[in-house]
């Protein structure tokens, strides 16, 4: 039977307040018929579902969360979606930078009054008059939204903020008109104005604080997205130069690249030359050589040369675009520590209101003559003091800072679980073709019996038209002019062979030399001796007669290899190496590299054994690859980690990318993640150590041991500043090296 074919997409949430919403939101969309899975992030307000198309469809699952009391947005175009959520959050942002300024505004006097003008004629008459537009026009949103929840039989952020101000409001209110009542059981009647308005003020300017900071944390989306350049410099079938809009481009059209100019598409240089800064793609400062044939990316810049390419990659194919998206959907994805998180978030509410009960009755019972009073003000200063805001940003936060510093040095990381589960990586695998090595055969020694340019010009026209590897590479390191061949022959397993100016020539290994009965001389054997000791391979160029010339080449170690390895020991991890080609070769190859383990003429399929093996023996693996062939170890992997050099295939199953193919940022990525669950841990201490000594003390559990009692309007200010901290604390983790 089929696996029903699913869609994953991502979509904006809207009128998202506090943590235990997203978990609300989260736990609807996974209820839908026909959902897969569905993940909602409070951070970057963004829900990722995976649904069959089948069985339910984006309205439906717009609905289902109207329903709930939120809102998705499900526009078909992207571009259009990601305006609509940015427009949305835009005017959010502005509406609550309104209604935070007035509040402020307004509860300062009313604070003041309370702290030390209570004397004065009609103080407490003023303080109503300013205190309720604090609370019922400023803080509408907080009374709508619980009324909203309380609809849907739940309980949110808003649920707390409404029930502390709304009870102290109605309280004061009633102590202001009825003081009666409270005199004449000898009790001090007192107004908290103050208290309802002041904590409106502080969670709006908390929130306020708190959607700037998230915006902060989406730097890099922003970043990358702004290095996509809006026009481009066309070149018309007509010769004509026209300016055009980005979205016309289509694949095959020439584009012209001025200096200092941004790449718009990905593609292939087809004249003129330059160099291109590509610092984005590969975290390298040093601008790189562009020629004919070479290959340009989005998003990189030119230098100072001019030149023409043809257009491969458009619109989201672009490796900018790729790029993006990974970096959009990590920052969406979530930690699986995020879990217990969302599970606390959604019983949270509850449990603080039924803690507020509690503490109310309690005082009622221990104190006859004030618990009343004391007790409504415990009861609200806990309602207001337990925000679940900071337990819900903790992951989150971390995750999307820590994914995008990743982008902007060349690490992308498709999801939070690869960033957290790297930490405890402590066995790396390494493929060699492309990973420890460069992956492309090149000449390093050229050796002539007597060089002269027809001769050069002959072994070039052989190997240029042969389809091997190997033969490019010798073609490449001529660079001579191809002349015309006569009984172009390819000889399996040997080699080449071909007529010029009516003489037979032969270039091949040294089964062919010795198959045809060539001369070779004494120093030339000696030469070809040693080059073979030094896992080169050989190739000779040979007349019928004698051998005239032969060219070793080899696969050479990446300059930055044996520094990575050395790098990534240094922290504890156990380094191996895995290849298809011969004990030899792997051997030296180990050797020069640094590399402890080995294992050679392994096939594919034996990668993911190997690996399988390891992870049996209690490693953490990670495998790093950049080829087809790898792309089965990289799915046993704990974590796939692919080059950014290699194959499509590859980089579709690693959980990471190495852009710049540059095996030291393995460690980086490892130092990363290190930091980012090191940060996360600090928040979630933070989030729950506050909860955990701010609601007993809320509550009144120091009043009999000292007498103290927790101002309502210290509690909303410590509350504010909870998820403010722990946004910063967050953020830090740009600046951690």
């Amino acid at each position: 039977m089929d696996k029903p074919k699913t869609i994953k997409r991502n979509f904006p949430v809207l009128e998202m307040s506090c943590a235990a919403c997203a978990a609300r939101v989260d736990k609807t969309l996974n209820r839908q018929p026909g959902v897969q899975t569905a993940s909602v992030n409070y951070a970057s307000a963004m829900a990722t579902v995976e649904y069959d198309p089948e069985i339910c469809s984006p309205e439906s699952l717009r609905t289902a969360v109207q329903t709930a009391g939120y809102d998705l947005v499900i526009t078909a175009d992207k571009e259009e979606s990601k305006q609509e959520a940015e427009d949305a959050h835009e005017l959010k942002y502005h509406a609550l930078k309104h209604r935070t300024i007035w509040a402020v505004l307004l509860s300062l006097p009313i604070a003041i009054i309370g702290l030390f003008f209570m004397d004065m004629p009609h103080a407490k008459y003023i303080m109503w008059l300013l205190s309720t537009p604090v609370v019922f026009w400023l803080g509408r949103g907080f009374y709508i939204n619980a009324w909203k929840q309380l609809k849907h039989g739940s309980a949110n952020m808003d649920t707390l903020v409404a029930n502390s101000t709304g009870i102290a409001y109605i309280f004061s209110l009633f102590n202001l008109f009825f003081p009666q009542f409270w005199l004449s059981r000898g009790i001090q009647p007192h107004v908290y104005f103050e208290a309802s308005s002041m904590i409106i003020a502080f969670i709006l300017l908390g929130r306020l604080l708190e959607e700037r900071a998230k915006g902060n944390t989406s730097t890099a989306i922003r970043k990358l997205m702004g290095l996509q350049p809006k026009t481009v410099t066309l070149l018309t079938p007509q010769g004509e130069l026209r300016e055009t809009a980005i979205e016309t481009v289509k694949i095959g059209d020439t584009l012209v690249v001025k200096p200092g100019e941004k790449i718009a598409v990905d593609g292939t240089v087809t004249e003129g030359s330059s160099y291109v800064d590509e610092s984005m793609l590969s975290g390298e400062p040093v601008p790189v050589e562009k020629s004919v044939s070479a290959k340009v990316f989005a998003g990189t810049i030119n230098q100072k040369g001019s030149f023409r390419f043809k257009a491969e990659k458009v619109g989201s194919e672009t490796m900018l675009s790729q790029i993006i998206r990974m970096v959009q959907d990590a920052q969406g994805s979530k930690a699986p520590v995020q879990k217990l998180v969302d599970r606390i978030a959604a019983v949270f509410v509850p449990a603080i209101m039924g803690i507020a009960l509690l503490a109310f009755a309690l005082w009622l019972i221990f104190d006859p003559v004030n618990g009343f009073t004391r007790g409504l003000l415990a009861a609200v200063t806990v309602l207001i003091i337990a925000c679940p805001c900071a337990l819900g940003l903790a992951t989150p936060t971390a995750i999307m800072v820590g994914i995008g510093k990743g982008a902007e040095t060349g690490i992308l990381i498709k999801d939070a679980e690869s960033l957290e589960t790297a930490k405890g990586i402590d066995t790396i695998v390494l493929d060699k073709t492309g990973t420890v090595t460069e992956g492309k055969p090149v000449v390093t020694d050229f050796i002539w019996t007597a060089e002269t340019p027809l001769l050069k010009n002959i072994f070039y026209s052989l190997e240029v038209s042969s389809e091997h590897p190997l033969a490019e590479a010798v073609a490449n390191h001529l660079k001579g002019e191809a002349l015309p061949i006569n009984n172009f022959e390819s000889l399996t397993g040997a080699g080449i062979s071909g007529i010029v100016n009516g003489k037979r020539y032969y270039a091949g290994n040294l089964r062919l030399m010795k198959q045809q009965h060539i001369r070779i001389s004494e120093s030339l054997a000696a030469t070809a001796k040693q080059l073979t000791e030094e896992m080169k391979t050989v190739i000779w160029f040979a007349d019928e007669q004698e051998a005239l010339a032969l060219a070793a080449i080899t696969d050479r170690i990446k300059e930055t290899s044996k520094e990575a390895v050395e790098k990534l020991r240094r922290m504890g991890i156990d380094i191996y190496m895995l290849t298809g080609d011969n004990e030899a070769t792997a051997a030296s190859v180990a050797k020069e590299a640094g590399i402890p383990h080995y294992r050679a003429e392994v096939l594919p399929a034996q990668k993911a054994g190997f690996i399988k093996e390891l992870q049996q023996q209690g490693k953490r693996v990670a495998m790093v690859g950049d080829g087809i062939n790898d792309s089965a170890a990289l799915a046993q992997a704990d974590l796939s980690i692919a080059m950014g050099k290699g194959s499509d295939i590859a980089i579709d199953v690693a959980k990471m990318t190495i852009i710049s193919s540059d095996l030291r940022k393995i460690a980086d990525a490892v130092r990363l993640s290190t930091l980012t669950v090191r940060t996360i841990r600090e928040n979630l201490f933070w989030a729950f150590i506050y909860n955990l000594i701010g609601v007993p003390i809320a509550a009144g559990a120091l009043y009999p041991i000292c007498g103290f009692v927790l101002s309502p309007i210290i509690a909303g200010a410590a509350m504010a500043m909870s998820s403010v901290s722990v946004v910063t604390n967050s953020l830090r983790l740009k600046t951690k090296r």
